[in-house]
């Protein structure tokens, strides 16, 4: 069976989607998910130790606190009573053998950019390929980082013509919507339809 988001449905049931926000160390996932989330969202932050600096901390990210060393969750309703479950992993490399797990059963991804550090989604951006995961390219759009174009944020990633570039304030409601909006269209392209 298949659904459109905004065309009124005879079936009305609840449809839950899977969709996973990943990204580079301090890209925003955290703030995207709790941004969206009409629940009060889980958040597994940790202080930052001397030694997590040490292996983490890119540079321009000293004064950043708190990091996810789980994973964030928080869920949203859409049109139709589409519900999306998000899931945000964490960034840093040694917490990528949580991926797979976090991962299996996501209809979609987005990957949360930042053009101050645009290689720091190089890893998830190869993790969905390779997984065939549908993904879109969410630029989080901080007040002091440059601004690039789509086209300009396309060829510096190697993204495929397909994969939505979307810009986005992860601080704000609309601008988030906007972006899952866009990953479950991708994702309902990709797939034909969720059942």
């Amino acid at each position: 069976m298949s659904f459109t988001l905004f065309e009124p449905q005879a079936d009305a049931r609840p449809r839950a989607i899977k969709i996973l926000i990943a990204g580079g160390f301090g890209a925003g996932k955290t703030t995207l998910v709790g941004t969206a989330s009409e629940i009060r969202p889980l958040r597994t932050e940790s202080g930052r130790s001397a030694y997590g600096r040490a292996i983490d901390g890119p540079i321009g990210m000293d004064s950043k606190e708190s990091t996810t060393v789980a994973m964030d969750f928080g869920r949203v309703t859409l049109p139709n009573n589409v519900m999306l479950y998000l899931y945000g992993t964490p960034g840093q490399r040694r917490f990528w053998f949580m991926w797979d797990g976090l991962a299996r059963g996501a209809a979609g991804a987005i990957v949360l950019a930042d053009t101050r550090r645009l290689p720091d989604c190089f890893g998830a951006i190869d993790y969905f390929e390779q997984r065939g995961t549908p993904f879109a390219v969410a630029v989080n759009c901080f007040d002091d980082a440059p601004r690039y174009g789509e086209a300009r944020v396309r060829v510096a990633l190697d993204l495929d013509p397909g994969v939505p570039i979307i810009m986005c304030d992860a601080r704000s409601r609309d601008s988030v919507i906007q972006v899952l909006i866009a990953v479950v269209e991708h994702a309902l392209r990709v797939n034909g339809s969720f059942v």
